[in-house]
């Protein structure tokens, strides 16, 4: 073999080894909450601080060597510190001790993640465990405020979004919204990078939007638009072009729930208006579609079943495997069938109407028990819109099914009542008294 072969081939083979080397995992953690090497490394400082007393020392480049597999199992306190910022064990995080084969085990049952899961679970019962997260925080802490307390809030707000995917709007989670909106503006008062206070800012505007649309969805409408006005003027103080465009597709949402439709179409065109929505097809297809819906219940069909196909064709080019922030992670092909339905439905086309609502609930993940019950309340709806009396009582009834355990959400007890109106005027009378003397404590319940 010559010596310039040779030469190739030993790149080749460290290539390769190198390849395999990296850290792939701590990579897709990075990229999942946001985080450049020297944030992280930040944090991590921050981390050793609080755990040691003295001033870490990690630098960006110690996270690059981390990333390449160069460094495959840094230094104890710095792994200490990994635990801490990420909550996950420090094998969890693609590294390996020397002279071991990488794995990535699930975490064990002492590992933060899985406390963090445990308190999630408990939190979903009761409303003062769902606020539980924000006292205790409060009450320790750190002197030094970072990346790491970004982190932490994200991770509140991303438990209050499954409780609510879960259950619906209610007045817990809005209480527990707004003390993390709270702990976020008290730590942003705190903080010592620009970067630092901006996220906080921008979590701070989360909490709040967050808060909102609890209102939205519990039927509570009045005070949905003051935490809406709050939430924008945090999304501008971020300048997180994201948290506008969430506050712009919440205030599309209420002022329909309003019926003003005016001024839902001008608020979704807002939300088309935004970087984020120019930037990303995922953006720009919800805002088309909630655009769609204002201009159905406006009456301006032809423009509504347009901005509809736009909004099909801007998912059509959306990554749906990139990670998305929390907020939007709920738009998708099911929620854009369930979107589609609103739209037929409104516009005269019951039958396209139910296609769609069935396409919507065969896609919805297990998760979405909310959207799931809602989503069938519209497929009842269009339904008795084609005059199917008995099918779509029958589907109505699989919605109480569907929210058992828990009172139905503000939003889907008013689909209801709309779909109780106009079962009196279509249906014989004798099962218009049926459905009402069979489903009125669930439905009537607030």
């Amino acid at each position: 073999m010559t010596l310039s072969l040779l030469s190739v081939t030993v790149r080749t083979a460290y290539r390769d080894l190198m390849a395999e080397s990296r850290n792939d995992v701590l990579a897709a953690w990075m990229s999942d909450h946001d985080m450049s090497a020297r944030e992280l490394a930040d944090a991590v400082n921050d981390a050793i601080s609080e755990l040691t007393g003295k001033p870490g020392d990690t630098a960006e480049r110690t996270v690059f060597r981390w990333l390449s597999g160069e460094n495959r199992w840094p230094q104890e306190r710095q792994r200490r510190a990994l635990e801490a910022v990420t909550g996950l064990a420090i094998t969890a995080l693609g590294f390996v001790r020397r002279g071991k084969r990488k794995t990535v085990p699930a975490p064990s049952p002492e590992d933060p993640s899985v406390h963090r899961r445990r308190f999630f679970g408990a939190a979903t019962g009761t409303a003062a465990a769902v606020a539980v997260p924000f006292v205790t925080a409060a009450s320790s802490r750190p002197k030094h405020v970072g990346t790491a307390d970004v982190i932490r809030l994200r991770d509140h707000v991303e438990n209050l979004v499954q409780l609510d995917a879960k259950r619906g709007g209610h007045a817990a989670l809005e209480r527990a919204a707004l003390a993390g909106a709270d702990e976020a503006l008290g730590l942003q008062r705190r903080s010592t990078t620009q970067r630092v206070r901006q996220r906080l800012f921008a979590v701070a505007s989360d909490f709040t939007a967050t808060a909102s649309w609890s209102l939205i969805d519990a039927g509570h409408l009045d005070a949905a638009g003051k935490h809406l006005d709050r939430a924008l003027t945090l999304a501008g103080m971020s300048q997180d072009p994201d948290m506008t465009m969430q506050v712009w597709n919440l205030r599309a949402m209420l002022a329909r729930q309003r019926n003003e439709f005016g001024e839902a179409v001008a608020a979704a065109q807002a939300a088309q208006g935004t970087t984020i929505a120019r930037r990303s097809p995922l953006h720009a297809s919800l805002a088309h579609a909630r655009t769609a819906i204002g201009l159905a219940h406006a009456g301006d069909h032809r423009m509504a079943l347009r901005s509809l196909g736009r909004a099909e064709d801007a998912l059509e080019r959306a990554d749906l495997a990139a990670s998305v922030p929390t907020w939007i992670a709920f738009y998708g092909p099911a929620e854009l069938h369930s979107l589609t339905a609103i739209v037929r439905d409104v516009v005269g086309h019951p039958a396209e109407a139910e296609a769609a609502s069935y396409r919507a609930l065969s896609a919805l993940p297990k998760a979405y028990r909310r959207n799931r019950a809602h989503t069938t309340a519209r497929l009842a709806l269009a339904q008795l819109h084609q005059r199917d009396v008995e099918q779509a009582c029958a589907t109505s009834g699989d919605v109480f099914k569907i929210m058992a355990g828990d009172p139905l959400p503000g939003r889907t007890r008013q689909l209801l009542g709309d779909f109780h109106r106009e079962l009196i005027t279509v249906a014989p009378p004798r099962i218009a008294h049926e459905w009402t003397d069979r489903y009125r404590t669930e439905w009537s319940t607030p």
